[in-house]
């Protein structure tokens, strides 16, 4: 992973959450708050919140007397989400590395993570984290993205790219967000620190978009495959942009569109 990859500042929180979070993430995380709710807990810690849609979706239905704690390692991020979110006194907001999380052993009884893990430069530490902090018989729950291939906006989004930059092609999507995708490894990482019992759940959505411009803006504008276009001509941001939404019309029309997602939910168990 690139130093770039987890740079989330300047304008892209307030696209992120304007564009990406009603493209693809809003459903997963309305998923992961039934499977968090159904387990009734008083105790909850977000890694890797972002923008907050899991935040949002999950700490309304907990119970009056729960506590939930939101971290992300980017505090821009972080100040999005907590401004979004609106007076809670049962939520924390704190700036913390999930690989290295600053609370005690056994002090929550669910872990939630949506589309954060493909982002740690340490996935075990991070997992061993997790499951620290975590009560016995408590859940882990969180979700990656399947291959890029699987995700239509988001392939025709790296796709155009490669085709701007061909002799320095831009590879966040398909090395960062897309780049975990194999279940079988995430088993094997999960095992390594003592998850014995993991289940998971692959479920494919269906993404929309009032017109071919809105992925084209989440994917080049809102995310940091701008950090990658920027850094080789920042004049060209709007070009790949508009190529982009090119290429989504050219497939899915010209008026609203959709096209398939899919992602893994994981469910570890302490």
């Amino acid at each position: 992973m690139a130093d770039s990859d987890k740079v989330f500042s300047g304008s892209i929180p307030e696209l992120y959450d304007a564009y990406l979070v009603p493209l693809i993430f809003d459903s997963y995380a309305r998923d992961i708050a039934d499977r968090a709710v159904a387990l009734a807990p008083q105790s909850v810690i977000e890694t890797a919140t972002g923008t907050g849609v899991m935040t949002r979706a999950l700490s309304p239905r907990l119970s009056s007397d729960a506590y939930y704690v939101a971290t992300d390692l980017n505090q821009p991020m972080l100040d999005h989400a907590r401004n979004a979110q609106g007076a809670d006194e049962r939520i924390t907001w704190r700036q913390a590395d999930a690989q290295d999380l600053p609370f005690d052993d056994r002090a929550f009884d669910v872990v939630v993570c949506q589309f954060g893990v493909m982002f740690f430069p340490n996935r075990i530490a991070g997992y061993a984290e997790a499951r620290r902090v975590q009560k016995p018989g408590g859940k882990f729950i969180f979700s990656v993205w399947d291959r890029i291939e699987a995700n239509e906006f988001a392939h025709i989004v790296a796709e155009t790219a490669v085709s701007i930059f061909p002799d320095d092609p831009p590879g966040f999507l398909p090395r960062t967000p897309h780049g975990y995708h194999v279940v079988k490894m995430i088993r094997d990482d999960l095992g390594q620190v003592g998850y014995s019992r993991v289940s998971v759940d692959t479920r494919e959505e269906i993404s929309s978009a009032p017109s071919p411009r809105d992925p084209a803006v989440a994917y080049c504008e809102g995310a940091p495959l701008r950090n990658e276009i920027e850094s080789r001509d920042a004049s060209l941001l709007g070009r790949v942009t508009e190529k982009a939404t090119q290429a989504i019309a050219e497939k899915f029309g010209h008026g609203p569109v959709a096209g398939k997602i899919r992602a893994h939910i994981m469910t570890a168990e302490r």
